[in-house]
């Protein structure tokens, strides 16, 4: 198994940036599709974005396409998400996700603790 860790969330200003990170303690992070989704009070987890094992292929939820970046540093054990041009409907806990799959699922396997991110207007 893997352990997942986020860190970096907080409260922001609309229009601002944060950079999300998950640190990883399992063996063989480079071979986990990782990814990250979301849940804002009294709504549904939703998806993010996802990094494909190997390759680091990327996609994201329409939502956050062009303003969010995720990423991964296989050598520190670490995925990343940089949010850019933040709104107040992105005020959510973040979570951290992975499967030992080339492409994360709609289910994963593993799953952070979150962090909590606010955006304030």
């Amino acid at each position: 198994q893997v352990q997942l860790v986020e860190s970096g969330g907080g409260l922001v200003q609309a229009g601002g940036s944060l950079r999300l990170s998950c640190a990883a303690s399992g063996r063989s992070f480079g071979s986990y599709a990782m990814g990250w989704f979301r849940q804002a009070p009294g709504k549904e987890r939703e998806f993010v974005a996802r990094i494909s094992r190997y390759s680091s292929s990327t996609y994201y939820a329409d939502s956050v396409k062009g303003r969010f970046t995720i990423s991964r540093d296989n050598a520190k054990n670490t995925m990343y998400l940089q949010m850019g041009s933040l709104k107040p409907e992105d005020t959510a806990i973040y979570y951290c996700a992975a499967d030992q799959s080339v492409i994360l699922t709609s289910q994963p396997s593993y799953w952070g603790r979150g962090t909590q991110v606010t955006v304030s207007s």
